[in-house]
């Protein structure tokens, strides 16, 4: 069995990479992959479990994590630390499952410093205006918020050329297809494939 591969899922708020992960969750059901619950010390939002979307925690807890060395990445944004556990991530790869880690560019940069193999993917809105739209659609946010976080989209997205693959939420299901034609290809790789058929490898190639 071959190990997993740890995508890095990158895009400014409202761009719909939770959407799009979600969808390759649910329609996917062959391969085996999940994504990465990480910490965060932000309040839980409405509809949202603690230990299913976030592991939801005290900022002194966190800081604590910090010291212990327990995180892969971990950064400050929009004063609330999120962080990514080292072990989960590691026990997933080596069983063969592929793991999405939904981060900004920030925590993409120290993912990328300690596990170079991984693949990343950055999703881009078509324009300014329907970012803002598909913020305010989503009532999660106060206007302060929603101005912020726009404020913000430009900078997230200049960092868009240190990722490896670009998808365009325009139509959701095209952006999706875009989304599984990357898992795909990177499963049809040779390292990927020989792991998964090696027996059948061995009787190609038996005199």
């Amino acid at each position: 069995m071959g190990k997993g591969t740890l995508y890095i899922v990158s895009a400014p708020s409202g761009a719909g990479k939770s959407s799009l992960i979600s969808a390759m969750l649910e329609k996917n059901p062959v391969y085996a992959m999940k994504v990465s619950v990480s910490h965060t010390t932000r309040k839980v939002r409405p509809g949202e479990e603690n230990g299913v979307h976030y592991h939801f925690v005290e900022r002194s807890e966190f800081e604590s994590l910090i010291e212990d060395g327990v995180f892969l990445e971990h950064a400050e944004v929009f004063g609330n630390y999120y962080g990514t556990s080292r072990i989960w991530i590691e026990e997933n790869l080596n069983k063969g499952i592929d793991v999405f880690l939904d981060i900004d560019w920030q925590g993409a940069r120290q993912i990328r410093a300690q596990m170079p193999h991984a693949k990343s993917v950055f999703i881009l809105p078509p324009s300014n205006g329907e970012l803002e739209r598909r913020l305010n659609v989503r009532g999660q946010d106060s206007s302060e918020v929603i101005a912020k976080r726009m404020s913000e989209a430009k900078s997230e997205m200049s960092h868009y050329d240190e990722y490896d693959y670009i998808i365009v939420n325009d139509d959701f299901d095209a952006a999706l297809m875009d989304f599984r034609a990357i898992l795909r290809a990177e499963r049809l790789k040779q390292d990927k494939q020989t792991a998964k058929y090696s027996g059948m490898l061995s009787a190609l190639l038996a005199e």
